[in-house]
């Protein structure tokens, strides 16, 4: 995490201590998610969260000025694992079917290894403060934009339907793989893999370009 996504960033700190502050401040937004996610953004409060982490509930203020500015790390921390996985995948090698079937499975993988956080950012956002909300909105906006880039150049390149609206084939591919954080875990044998073989089945059965005959 930045230091100057914090409270602290005017701090004079030596290397040492920033190092050291950074990790607090990590070890803080872990369990403001985990709080969060699960009593919901305002059944939560601030001393819930210092006392998951076994200290005093002022100390928190020392890395984030309130609640509201935990939950925008949160949100910022979840569409950034999102934004960096997918830029490798449409920046590397393959047509636009495989990088979409690569970059479903890596919008799922953050379901798996960090719950906590994408359940806040598809949940909570909504109650950050309107600045707040169009930072995160601009993020999540860069996310969008693309996979929605890679509809258009697989559209472009023949490999995808001339007919397809690539806006709404986006909102229908991240409407899919939001929607399984919900049952996530609950499915029997519903791993990763599976699931984004089965969503990546799906959406391409209706996305790629047929040959005629």
């Amino acid at each position: 995490m930045p230091i100057s996504s914090l409270k602290l960033s005017g701090t004079r700190l030596s290397a040492g201590g920033r190092r050291r502050a950074e990790k607090r401040a990590g070890e803080v937004i872990d369990a403001a998610a985990a709080v969060f996610a699960a009593r919901g953004f305002h059944g939560a409060s601030t001393q819930d969260v210092a006392d998951r982490l076994g200290m005093r509930q002022a100390s928190l203020y020392y890395y984030f000025s309130s609640k509201e500015a935990m939950l925008e790390q949160i949100c910022l921390r979840s569409v950034g694992d999102f934004i960096g996985r997918a830029l490798a995948i449409a920046d590397g090698p393959g047509g636009a079917a495989e990088k979409l079937a690569a970059i479903i499975r890596n919008h799922l993988v953050p379901g798996e290894e960090r719950p906590a956080f994408v359940r806040c950012f598809l949940r909570e956002r909504r109650f950050l403060p309107p600045e707040s909300r169009r930072r995160i909105g601009r993020v999540a906006k860069r996310y969008e934009r693309i996979l929605q880039d890679v509809i258009e150049a697989g559209i472009a390149a023949g490999e995808l339907r001339r007919d397809l609206d690539p806006r709404l084939a986006t909102l229908a591919i991240l409407g899919m793989c939001n929607a399984a954080v919900d049952w996530y875990g609950k499915e029997p044998d519903a791993s990763v893999a599976r699931i984004s073989a089965a969503f990546a089945g799906l959406a391409l059965d209706g996305l790629v370009a047929r040959k005629e005959g």
